[in-house]
């Protein structure tokens, strides 16, 4: 009987999987609407209050999704304060959605990748994943990528897509 030899594994491809880089860690959302006057607008006053009485260490180590789910008149400077609260407690917080948070997460994972280790290789980033890596973070990983890669393909190595070829 022959050897079964693993012909995936021999071609020199290399498998990216972004659920890899995936930042643990609990989510949250901080939205403001509550805290506004009528539903309409923010009272200085009463904001400031809420700011000094509220616990922020129940955001600490998290990731932090700040926003106004009402259609309101809020200024900047409400968000600024929240931001100046949140520094130090939280792993990362945005201005923006959920969806936002973890484009954002995923930006500054993606920008931090050495491409040097994919230099004229053959690429093939994973597409299942059962974590909530948003669509930005393939459309970045390329981006990053392309410049140096020799191929990028998608999905898996059994099965993939062709998307860049030097």
């Amino acid at each position: 009987m022959s050897e079964i030899i693993n012909k995936v594994a021999a071609s020199g491809l290399i498998t990216l999987d972004l659920e890899d880089i995936f930042p643990e860690g609990a989510r949250a959302v901080i939205d403001i609407k509550d805290q506004l006057w009528q539903g309409l607008a923010l009272k200085e006053k009463d904001f400031r209050e809420w700011i000094k009485i509220n616990d922020w260490n129940i955001y600490r180590d998290k990731y932090v999704a700040i926003i106004c789910s009402a259609d309101a008149i809020v200024p900047n400077w409400a968000y600024m304060l929240i931001a100046s609260k949140l520094s130090g407690v939280a792993k990362r917080f945005v201005f923006g959605s959920p969806e936002m948070l973890e484009t954002v997460v995923f930006s500054e994972l993606i920008s931090a990748i050495n491409v040097d280790d994919y230099l004229d290789k053959r690429i093939i980033i994973k597409g299942c994943s059962h974590k909530p890596v948003p669509t930005s973070a393939y459309v970045e990983l390329v981006n990053k990528l392309q410049p140096v890669a020799k191929n990028i393909m998608f999905g898996e190595p059994c099965s993939t897509v062709p998307v860049y070829k030097k």
